[in-house]
Order: C-alpha cells, then structure tokens, then sequence
C-alpha cells in the first residue's frame, strides 16, 4: 500500500532505538524525509546507519537534543523548523512503589513524557494549521487506562497524553490536521529486552519462559500472550501518520494485544 509519504517531513522524538526507530524507519521507507532525535550524538548516528543498512536511500536528518527540557526544544526547532508528522515518542518508566517516588521522580518523568510533546506540539501545529495539513500523535500507553500500580508515575503522563491530545485535536475543526494517541501494550523495546534478559539471567532460565511467566502473572489479560514488536506498532502509526489516515482524528487507537479489556 502507497501510504503518500512522500516528501513529508517527520520528527519522532526519542527514535534511536525501540518503537520510535520502528517508526524512523518505516516513515523512510515510505520515502518521508525523517529527523531523528536523541540525547547522545553517536546514538543518533547508530540509528541513522541502521536505517539506511535497510533502505540506503533514506532522507535522514540527525538532531541530538534533550527533548525533556526546553533548551532541548528550542535546539530541534532551529534545526527542524516545520515538520509534517510530528511523532511524541519519547518516554521513560520507572518501576517504583507509590511513597517512594519523590517530587523529583515525578517531576523527571512530567517533562519527559509529557511536556516534551507539549513542546513540541505547541511550536508545530500552528504550523500545520497554517498550511493546512498536518499530523501529530503520541505514542501512549495501554498503562493510560490500566495504571499499573508500580508505576503510578507513568501511567498518569501516559493518560494525560490522551487528554492533551484529545484538546489538541479540537483545535483542528474543519482542516487537514488530524492528533492522535496510540496506545501501545508491553511492546519488545530495547528496554523490555534487558528487562528479561536480565531476568532470565538472574533466574537461570530461558527468556522464553520469563515472558511466559510475564503474561500469565503482570499482563494476564494480553490475548497475544507475548510482547508486541517495535515493528507491530510502527505499522499503525505509519498509516495515522498518512493521507489515508484523513477521517481518523481525535482518536485513542489501541496496539497493545487485547491487554485493555474494553469494547471501545
């Protein structure tokens, strides 16, 4: 499927690794000319080098910038100063009980997940208004709705996300301009790797069966009983992402395996 990619110009912060290179790369290959952001110059260049290892004729443009702070921002708009798609991928998480997360864990998490995308979105969308097409979504969370009691923390920016979303898009009444959230389950990042790597490892057991157990006793809702792929959830996006993606606006679309036990 031509998803009429090309010549957009796209941002996905946090895209060195995990769901947001998924999402660099699918969009280049599409033929999107694609900015991708992370804190540390050589990460940025890793992922730039696996992107064009699978498609060597991709538009890639490197921003090395702390998209948590406001200096991060102000650098990704100098460097990128109108964008098409606009993806708030960036995200951190912190396993931790409730009392013992302090201000300044909230507060790191706060302008990480959230205020990066309030950044972001606040500098580019009067832009696509202007030019009357545009498209922003945030990679949320089913954690959004099922806040996970060991990380209160983070399923509450995950579902503000939804809301700041859902305000952003009735801000887009009769244009081209659409802003969504996807909300991803317990997706096989670079994160969720070391995860159960080190889990086996400490257990002495195979990673198979520490995702196995995962399912069964932390997710026991999941229908695909296994950790989505980075891939799995670029897909979805790369279509919301698109001019076929028209009529979609507003919405909290769900790739997260069934985790969510909800019929809408």
């Amino acid at each position: 499927m031509d998803l009429q990619l090309t010549d957009k110009i796209a941002l996905i912060s946090g895209s060195t690794a995990g769901i947001g290179l998924a999402i660099a790369t699918i969009l280049a290959q599409e033929g999107a000319t694609v900015a991708i952001n992370g804190r540390k110059p050589e990460r940025v260049g890793s992922a730039m080098d696996k992107i064009r290892q699978i498609y060597p004729e991709a538009k890639l443009q490197g921003v090395t910038a702390d998209l948590s702070t406001a200096v991060g921002a102000e650098l990704t708009f100098q460097q990128v100063p109108v964008v098409d798609i606009l993806v708030n991928n960036l995200g951190i998480y912190q396993a931790k009980e409730f009392g013992e997360i302090t201000d300044v864990d909230w507060m790191e998490i706060i302008e990480t997940n959230l205020m990066s995308g309030v950044r972001l979105s606040r500098h580019y969308l009067p832009l696509m208004l202007q030019q009357n097409w545009g498209r922003i979504i945030f990679i949320s969370s089913e954690s959004a709705v099922n806040i996970p009691a060991e990380m209160i923390h983070y399923g509450v920016t995950k579902t503000a996300q939804l809301a700041l979303a859902r305000g952003m898009a009735e801000t887009t009444v009769g244009s081209n301009v659409t802003v969504n959230s996807i909300l991803a389950g317990p997706t096989k990042s670079e994160g969720v790797e070391t995860f159960v790597q080190d889990m086996a490892q400490s257990g002495n057991i195979d990673p198979s069966q520490v995702e196995k157990e995962f399912f069964e006793n932390t997710r026991p809702s999941s229908l695909i009983k296994r950790f989505a792929t980075p891939e799995e959830v670029a897909a979805l996006v790369a279509f919301v992402a698109s001019p076929l993606a028209s009529a979609i606006n507003g919405a909290a679309l769900r790739v997260e395996g069934g985790v969510v036990r909800s019929i809408v």
